[in-house]
């Protein structure tokens, strides 16, 4: 199952367990059972303290818990935790072979403190980048807390259980059998949901801080690459996110950032917080800013959803941009019950289906194409005369057999059953004849719209909703900078975006060097 190169990566990583654990499966005659056994006999072949044990009785065939011999701490898996979610089951067998996890001590108080019976069920796909951190984040919380229970369950695999559920998007999570979330969640989003107490605590905490220098709004490239060069100069810097690593932690590939060949959004998201985190920045992450109060000279505020006000000398604002919505009715009613904004998260819940992909740029001609493969019919809608995409990718599109291109077409309305999308209705922009397509899904992907809402008639902003900035990133508000996809910059980039953070960070520390000195 596993290759030498990937043998040799495991024991090596299974030499930090302390602990004794064995591997209970659940199998039956299957080939999938028989892959999921050469699996956990090639795991088990790689450290003399993990049994592997074929006596395990669950409703889910093929299944497997790791335990903690003579403990109640177990892990539990459906189907093949492959793919991306390998690493997940490579932490798991750390964490609860002893290897203790990287969060900080009050992380794990609050977990232990934790009261009540938690049990979390979470459905993947084997394609999903977003799908490790929240299956990782939950098996953390069951290693932690015996009265936390887990299981990932690949959602392609058990297809019938996924439909009967109304499971339409990964990652979706359950706890207790009710919906608790849909998408990327992260382990302090998690504690906050679980821990009522949590908002406010944070809450007074935010509002105790000191003012910072400088104060960078966006967790993404841009905000991220901020906080390194203003922080390198010696100055107090803080960073304030919604989530840190913005879109990027929505992103598949990244094969554009020099000097990187390829990477996946969440570990690049990864890896631009643990740079930051290594100098010292104040992270406050899982807040929303709602507002500012701009004061040239003095001290400028953001104001927070939560309440609290945060203030610095000098702002950069970073806020990123999100999916654009088609604004149709019934859009935002069967969001994640087959309105889908991420193909390969979603694609595999949709194999044998039809789908449509609204737009005919390249993420939508790319996603179109992806699919494809996976699904029984996709139709790709485009509004234009014509496709945007690369003549590469229109050729590739044009060549699969279950592929429809239909132009010049206004979505008017997604339909559903009250539960799911059942189909979606157009119309011909050049007659103006209206269709409906009978369909089980729709990927959105007509670009991106900047978050900027809460900025009108503080800074000044572009007809798109852009923040306006000159050559140096230099807002119309003096001290107050801005850099990344939410400005009037062009070419919505990774590279782009962070080499515009730096610049913004250095204009803001030239801006504060020549500030009169405080009375």
């Amino acid at each position: 199952m596993l290759d030498n190169s990937l043998k040799g990566q495991l024991k090596a990583y299974l030499e930090r367990v302390t602990m004794p654990m064995e591997l209970v499966a659940a199998l039956d005659g299957s080939a999938k059972s028989e892959e999921l056994l050469a699996l956990l006999r090639d795991v088990a072949a790689q450290s003399e303290k993990i049994t592997l044990r074929l006596d395990g009785q669950d409703a889910r065939v093929p299944s497997f818990a790791i335990n903690r011999v003579g403990s109640d701490v177990s892990v539990r898996f459906a189907g093949l935790p492959m793919g991306h979610e390998f690493t997940s089951l490579v932490l798991a067998l750390l964490q609860v072979g002893g290897h203790p996890p990287k969060i900080t001590p009050e992380v794990i108080a609050q977990i232990e403190a934790l009261t009540g019976e938690y049990h979390f069920e979470t459905y993947f796909s084997q394609s999903c980048q977003l799908c490790p951190d929240v299956v990782q984040a939950l098996n953390l919380l069951s290693v932690i807390n015996p009265r936390i229970t887990h299981v990932a369950i690949d959602g392609a695999l058990f297809q019938a259980e996924v439909e009967a559920r109304k499971v339409m998007a990964v990652p979706t999570v359950l706890l207790n059998g009710a919906e608790f979330s849909q998408g990327r969640i992260t382990l302090e989003e998690i504690l906050a949901k679980l821990d009522t107490g949590a908002a406010e605590r944070e809450t007074a905490a935010i509002a105790a801080r000191a003012a910072y220098d400088v104060l960078i709004v966006g967790g993404g490239p841009a905000g991220a690459a901020a906080a390194v060069y203003a922080a390198r100069k010696g100055i107090r810097t803080g960073v304030l996110a919604e989530r840190f690593g913005g879109q990027v932690l929505d992103t598949m590939a990244i094969e554009n950032f020099i000097s990187v060949p390829h990477t996946e959004g969440p570990k690049f998201a990864a890896a631009l917080e643990q740079h930051v985190r290594g100098y010292g920045v104040d992270i406050i992450n899982l807040q929303r800013a709602t507002g500012i109060i701009p004061a040239a000279g003095g001290l400028t505020e953001v104001q927070l959803a939560s309440g609290a006000a945060v203030r610095a000398r000098a702002l950069i604002l970073a806020p990123g941009a999100r999916w654009r919505q088609m604004n149709v009715p019934g859009e935002d009613e069967y969001r994640n019950k087959g309105v889908a904004y991420c193909p390969h998260c979603d694609g595999p819940l949709f194999k044998g289906k039809r789908v449509a992909v609204i737009g005919g740029g390249n993420s939508g001609v790319e996603a179109a194409i992806d699919l494809a493969g996976i699904v029984a019919h996709v139709t790709l809608i485009e509004f234009d005369a014509q496709l945007r995409a690369d003549a590469v990718l229109q050729r590739k599109l044009a060549s699969l057999p279950n592929t429809t291109v239909i132009t010049s077409a206004l979505s008017t309305e997604v339909h559903g059953d009250g539960s799911k999308v059942v189909g979606l209705s157009y119309k011909d922009r050049v007659s103006e004849a209206m269709h409906r397509l009978d369909l089980d899904g729709i990927f959105v992907q007509i670009g991106l719209v900047p978050n900027t809402e809460w900025l009108k008639g503080v800074v000044a902003l572009s007809p798109r909703g852009e923040i306006e900035v000159d050559a140096r990133g230099e807002t119309s508000v003096p001290g107050v900078f801005a850099a990344g996809d939410a400005t009037t910059v062009p070419y919505k980039q990774i590279v782009i975006a962070a080499g515009d953070g730096a610049k913004a960070a250095l204009s803001a520390f030239d801006y504060l060097i020549r500030l009169a000195p405080a009375a």
